[in-house]
């Protein structure tokens, strides 16, 4: 069985879907953290099947927890202090995503204008949709989408 060393101090993103650790990665820009991660893909769970881990030597500050509730608000964020879990965190949906996902509406002035902001907001919690603040275009956040 393969072995992962025990975290002293950072943040265990747990009960992420079998698979979607790299994309998690990509999108939470791990890579441009000073610090050590590990991800532990396809590892067995009682509850899911199959989950991955993400584990980072980081504190939970240096994460977008907006970022990452708009990829999966089902994953469990537990903060890791002196080798023991201090606290869990469940994620919800952000009401107001800011510089997380773009308008592709070719018309929209977040597209034309260079430094503006691309601001979107929760439209339908219940059927996680976004919408664009400055042309109302519609998104399914990324767990609807599979994505």
């Amino acid at each position: 069985m393969l072995s992962v060393g025990q975290l002293q101090e950072g943040v265990v993103l747990d009960h992420i879907p079998a698979g979607k650790a790299m994309d998690i990665y990509k999108r939470l820009k791990l890579d441009r953290l000073d610090c050590q991660v590990a991800m532990i893909m396809h590892a067995h769970s009682n509850k899911m099947g199959q989950k991955d881990i993400i584990k980072v030597e980081a504190p939970l500050e240096k994460l977008d927890l907006d970022a990452l509730g708009f990829i999966d608000h089902t994953i469990t964020v537990n903060i890791i202090r002196d080798g023991r879990i201090v606290e869990k965190q469940k994620l919800k949906l952000p009401k107001k995503l800011v510089n997380i996902i773009h308008c592709k509406n070719p018309r929209c002035i977040s597209t034309i204008e260079q430094g503006l902001d691309q601001v979107f907001y929760l439209a339908d919690e219940e059927h996680e949709i976004y919408r664009c603040r400055y042309c109302d275009e519609q998104y399914h956040s990324s767990k609807k989408k599979g994505v």
